[in-house]
């Protein structure tokens, strides 16, 4: 089944045997915005219509942000744009975003999965949280054995969630991030981020 077929989290939660928690776990790492990108973003906001349309929202108000952090960590990862990600019949399907551990085959090939970002369709972050959960289980289980943390996140390119995937256990932040707030929206996504970089040096070392 596609991950877009997913409409209710308590029944991807059910299927695969996951509980469910909510807690505060989000850290912030402080990123240094520059004044071009608070320029750019804020004359999008002001004088364009970065809302109207799905791939709009993506576009304008999503991928900016994602792309901007991940330029320090691109040594290591590669961030994909509505790629593709299969596991099996049931779980596949394309993620607006992908962050996966660049390949030592090069940047053209796709390799394992550390997070994933869905957008809140029509502000549906019901939906949304159910279809990314089902991508997270998804990455977790491409990774195989690793037993790494998966991060996910939903978003109407406005309001930011966040969630990881520990094994068994989803754990959604209580609290949200705004792109009014956007020093500390930056410093949430750099987190996720710094965490996915700290996983893949500890296997590194492994």
């Amino acid at each position: 089944m596609a991950f877009s077929n997913y409409k209710d989290i308590g029944s991807v939660l059910k299927e695969f045997q996951i509980t469910y928690t909510e807690a505060n776990f989000m850290g912030e790492v402080e990123f240094n915005i520059s004044d071009y990108f608070r320029e750019d973003l804020q004359t999008v906001m002001q004088d364009g219509v970065p809302s109207a349309s799905e791939f709009s929202i993506c576009e304008n108000l999503i991928y900016p942000i994602l792309k901007e952090v991940w330029k320090c960590y691109r040594s290591n990862f590669v961030l994909w744009g509505h790629r593709a990600l299969t596991y099996d019949e049931n779980l596949s399907g394309f993620p607006e975003y992908i962050l996966a551990r660049r390949s030592p085959l090069g940047k053209v090939v796709f390799d394992k999965p550390y997070f994933l970002l869905v957008e809140a369709k029509q502000d549906k972050f019901s939906e949304g949280w159910a279809q990314c959960l089902a991508e997270m289980v998804a990455a977790q289980r491409l990774n195989d054995e690793l037993q790494i943390t998966i991060f996910g996140i939903v978003s109407n390119g406005k309001d930011w969630e966040f969630s990881k995937l520990e094994k068994t256990s989803f754990i959604q932040n209580k609290n949200r991030y705004f792109i009014q707030d956007l020093d500390r929206l930056f410093a949430a996504v750099n987190y996720v981020f710094k965490e996915c970089e700290s996983q893949l040096n500890q296997l590194v070392v492994a």
